[in-house]
């Protein structure tokens, strides 16, 4: 206790150190604010100008940090006294608010690029305009990145009044836009917008193949709202852009009854088991001693615990004393003798809830594969692929194509095998109304921090169709990834980056760690006046669900608000039921009721309301609004902080939780939703050992706690120790979740780095107006690797292989090999490279001259972004499937990091010149072919097939080649008149890339 006292002085010394630092600019602040009180509104405006001139001439942002701040501070007062208004979401808003000094002090915090930590309600929108107002003076934009898009354009809009008395644009940007009201909203001084869409952005912006498609601007500075929300909660979530593939090869359907035959078969045994250990304890005590527990019925025990452990039976069995102990004990014995296998045999399938994996043991293999013996047998393609290039009696064409097919027999085996483990983990592992709910014949995937619905997103990897079989809705298309990036190095593109939030000191030291974000304590501007209570603990759920309803209805009865947060839908609706059963009128928001959250808020603060919210933490900001002029409440609603609380008597907003969350943030979050700017409220947690917190990481203990303090059946516990503990659980928890997202970047840092270079190179064709440069150098780099293939320059002339260099030569470069057959007799490496270069190059020059360098330039740019673009979604899967298998180096006392980084690398390198390759091969190859318009029918068919690919160019209009611009001053066809008759050269292969930017091959599309 000494300690943890000693620990809270030296971090309160910490805030007030930080404050006393910034003391001296908030002074200077308000100094430079007083002798602006005497401008008129047009001198006051035309200090925005008079900044950015001062900073033309090399003056520094924080050279007018005070002059700035003070601006910004004098026009909010000049609009809350003249009581001005704007719409905000077509509601007509009052202006009434000015900085307070905390709120400058947070300011400051942000421009200097660290994280405010500011209690929920100290009115964070209004300080970010400060540092955003200064920021976007340098002419290079500032963003503000928010959570979702109401929010985005609701602070546009709010703040944006005050900003755009002050000369400077705001824009915000959401979902339904188009390209050029994106492109608008990120050329404004300052863009408000949710981090999906300025993550999309920058992946769509590099998936661009013309330059006046592009939308973003520099990345220069950003704010994050809700900073722990986007950079932690959402960061095992990459952002990403997918595409259908060809041709679906996935068997769900297929294979979802044997699943759920097998998984009925599991649970068939699990309740067997339960059965005979129900009547072994029946003779269990009622004074608490624990169970004399033998080994037959723990093994029994542990077997249940491996097959079901989210079984409702089990979770009531594992509250008598002394069971969990005997199912650890005897698991540890298992472990010791290296015999878990033996413990497994008679399970089908093993569920690793902590790990959120599902195993197959051999019997359950066996069922499955009844039908076909070989169905979880892959073929060994290393010997299989040995033996084909060992076939000497093949041609090399013969041994491409059944290397292959092999290749095709193994990743449609493979799949197989995958589509098996995603069912068998969409069975077992997610709960509809808990991961996912079913809406619309769609299954779409709940938010676990916010419990909003995410529409568009899909889980990867096949579990998506996994549900989609199981819930038995349509089963969509597979798709491939095209193009990804995650939140972590997507922020980390910022020169600058600052956060806030109400809950960042429990995870600065990832801030630090990942982002090298330091975080700052803003203090209140009125005391906290929210008391929290300590969580009250039942054994079963049951309990704690009656004990809720009861205290709801207590505290209803004395006309206070009342928010009970849930963490899933199915709690949030159960819960509903109980009060309807009692009579009391309440209103839900959950992920079902997602359309009334606006009617659900505004009614949150009301005298005697009751809501129940699914995970309320994500929604705080909105509770705001609710109680807001806003969204105009009449006078006199909610309550009164000043005059409310009587003394000994509850008053202010109470919030009740049903469940710890796995993250302390999060709960700080919820008990945030009360006392937000010195109201009054309270807060409490009722929880039961049957929660997934308390299950999975610290159930044993706190039923020790219990029987030690003499806890029997349906009583409860309140008491600092069990608080302490769930804390500890809680901690466990977040130390496993930050290695897993630290786990993450290690490995996506690879990705990153590869990234930047091709995104580099991609942006320098895009927006260069000649690459013939970069063109010539591909063209003798794919030359020099010919020579060095075919032409060892360490061996005499007479072991280098002409014939084959010929071949391929000419199938590159269209042109025959430069050297006769009496020359091959004594010419050396460097000539033959010279020789071979100065071919190539002339052919590529003539092709020039009759195409004219206009269109030249044109087809370069198209080809070089098309095989770019080609390559890099198939390297990305590749890179899928390396790290899928990666972990199984650590076998081999390898470091599976230091493994992928390795061979990553060598794809990188093969990704490279596989590109080098081909832009040369398609380049000489292409040609332009003027073609008569075709029929109606056939373009709405190939239209169809292009949008459903995902075909970002859009079509080309009639009379131009599909994907290359005409060169300026070109006549446009005539209809009617013959068209010019273009000479052409060897036609496109049918197995290459269509020149048409569909991203198919040639025989799919044009070529059909």
């Amino acid at each position: 206790m000494v300690f943890a006292n000693l620990l809270e002085k030296l971090f309160c010394q910490k805030s007030q150190r930080d404050f006393k630092k910034l003391r001296p600019l908030l002074d200077e602040v308000k100094a430079a604010r007083e002798p602006l009180a005497a401008l008129d509104d047009d001198a006051l405006r035309a200090k925005t100008g008079e900044f950015r001139r001062r900073l033309a001439d090399g003056e520094t942002t924080d050279d007018l940090l005070p002059e700035a701040f003070g601006t910004v501070c004098e026009a909010c007062r000049r609009l809350a006294e003249r009581k001005a208004a704007w719409p905000v979401w077509e509601r007509e808003t009052v202006w009434d608010m000015v900085p307070y000094d905390v709120q400058i002090v947070g300011g400051i915090v942000l421009h200097q690029g660290k994280i405010a930590e500011m209690a929920t309600g100290e009115g964070k929108t209004l300080v970010a305009i400060m540092p955003l107002y200064l920021n976007s003076l340098t002419g290079r934009g500032a963003h503000l990145v928010t959570v979702n898009d109401y929010l985005a354009r609701r602070d546009a809009e709010w703040m944006g009044g005050v900003l755009e008395f002050l000369g400077v644009s705001v824009r915000y940007i959401i979902n339904a836009m188009t390209p050029d009201e994106r492109r608008e909203a990120y050329n404004a001084d300052i863009t408000y917008g949710t981090n999906n869409e300025f993550g999309f952005d920058y992946l769509r912006d590099n998936m661009s193949v013309r330059r006046e498609h592009l939308v973003q601007r520099d990345f220069h500075y950003a704010i994050v709202d809700e900073v722990d929300s986007v950079l932690i909660d959402e960061a095992r979530t990459p952002l990403i852009i997918s595409g259908a593939v060809d041709k679906s090869t996935h068997r769900f359907e297929e294979l979802n009854p044997r699943v759920e035959r097998l998984v009925r078969q599991q649970n068939r045994l699990v309740n067997e088991w339960l059965g005979q250990v129900e009547k072994t304890l029946r003779g269990a005590t009622e004074d608490g001693d624990a169970v004399a527990i033998d080994p037959e019925t723990a093994l029994a025990l542990l077997r249940v615990a491996h097959g079901a452990p989210k079984n409702k039976r089990f979770r009531r069995l594992a509250q008598l004393p002394g069971v969990l102990d005997a199912i650890n004990r005897t698991e540890e014995g298992f472990m010791r003798d290296k015999a878990m296998w033996e413990a497994d045999e008679t399970l089908l399938y093993v569920v690793e809830e902590k790990h959120n994996s599902v195993d197959l043991t051999e019997q359950g293999r066996e069922i499955l594969a009844a039908e076909e013996p070989d169905f979880f047998v892959l073929p060994d393609l290393a010997v299989n692929v040995g033996e084909i290039q060992e076939n000497n009696s093949l041609s090399a064409a013969e041994k491409t194509e059944a290397i292959e097919k092999v290749e095709r027999a193994y990743a449609t085996k493979n799949e197989l095998i995958s589509n098996v483990d995603q069912l068998l983990r969409a069975y077992t592992l997610y709960e509809k109304d808990d991961e996912y709910v079913v809406m619309d014949g769609k299954i779409q995937i709940v938010d676990e921090f916010t419990g909003r619905l995410m529409p568009g997103r899909r889980f990867s990897e096949g579990l998506h169709q996994a549900l989609e079989a199981k819930e038995g809705v349509k089963v969509e298309k597979e798709t491939q990834t095209l193009a990804t990036v995650t939140l972590q190095n997507f922020f980390r593109m910022y020169e600058k980056l600052a956060g806030m939030t109400g809950t960042a000191v429990t995870e600065e030291a990832e801030f630090g760690q990942i982002y090298d974000l330091e975080v700052v304590e803003i203090p209140t501007n009125e005391p906290v006046r929210r008391q929290d209570q300590e969580d009250v603990v039942f054994r079963s759920k049951k309990e704690k669900y009656n004990a809720i309803v009861e205290e709801v209805e207590r505290l209803h009865a004395l006309g206070l608000p009342v928010l009970v947060g849930t963490t899933t839908v199915e709690v949030s609706e159960l819960i509903s039921r109980l009060l309807k059963r009692r009579g009391i009128n309440h209103n839900v928001l959950n992920a079902k009721h997602h359309k009334s959250e606006a009617e659900v808020v505004a009614e949150a603060g009301r005298k005697g309301a009751v809501t129940i919210a699914t995970n309320m933490a994500g929604r705080g900001t909105d509770i705001k609004i609710a109680m807001a002029s806003l969204l105009g409440l009449p006078p006199g609603s909610g309550y009164d902080k000043e005059t409310a609380e009587v003394a000994g008597e509850p008053a202010g907003l109470h919030i009740i939780g049903t469940e710890r969350h796995e993250s302390r943030r999060i709960d700080r979050q919820l008990r945030g939703r009360a006392g937000r700017q010195g109201d009054p409220g309270a807060s409490v947690f009722f929880l039961s050992l049957e929660d997934d917190l308390m299950r999975l990481f610290n159930s044993e203990q706190l039923i020790k706690i219990m029987d030690r303090l003499g806890v029997g059946e349906g009583e409860v516990i309140t008491h600092p120790m069990v608080t302490k503990a769930i804390e500890r659980a809680a901690q466990r928890v977040e130390g496993h979740n930050f290695g897993i997202r630290k786990h993450l970047i290690e490995y996506d840092d690879v990705v990153n780095k590869q990234r930047e270079v091709i995104y580099a190179l991609r942006r320098e064709i895009l927006l260069g107006d000649d690459i013939s440069d970069l063109v010539q150098e591909d063209v003798l780099s794919v030359v020099h690797a010919l020579a060095e293939k075919r032409a060892d320059p360490n061996q005499a002339n007479d072991y280098w292989e002409f014939d084959e260099l010929a071949q391929e030569f000419q199938s590159l470069f269209l042109t025959p090999l430069p050297i006769t057959g009496e020359e091959r007799l004594h010419i050396g490496h460097t000539a033959l490279r010279e020789s071979l270069s100065e071919a190539a190059l002339d052919k590529y020059r003539e092709k020039e001259t009759r195409l004219t360098p206009d269109v030249m330039r044109q087809l370069e740019r198209f080809v070089k972004l098309q095989v770019i673009d080609e390559h890099w979604k198939d390297h990305l899967n590749q890179l899928v499937m390396l790290r899928s298998g990666i972990g199984l180096r650590s076998y081999a006392q390898k470091d599976p990091l230091v493994e992928y980084k390795a061979e990553s690398f060598h794809m990188f390198q093969d990704l490279m010149d596989t590109i080098e390759h081909d832009s040369v091969r398609l380049l000489m190859r292409a040609e332009l072919v003027q073609r008569p318009e075709p029929p109606a029918a056939h373009t709405q068919q190939l239209e169809a097939k292009k949008a459903e690919m995902g075909y970002l160019g859009g079509q080309p209009p009639a009379g131009e080649t599909p994907g290359v611009p005409p060169p300026a001053g070109a006549a446009a066809p005539v209809p009617g008149r013959p068209q010019q008759t273009v000479r052409k050269q060897p036609k496109v292969s049918r197995n290459e890339p269509c020149p048409c930017g569909s991203g198919k091959k040639y025989k799919k599309c044009c070529g059909l």
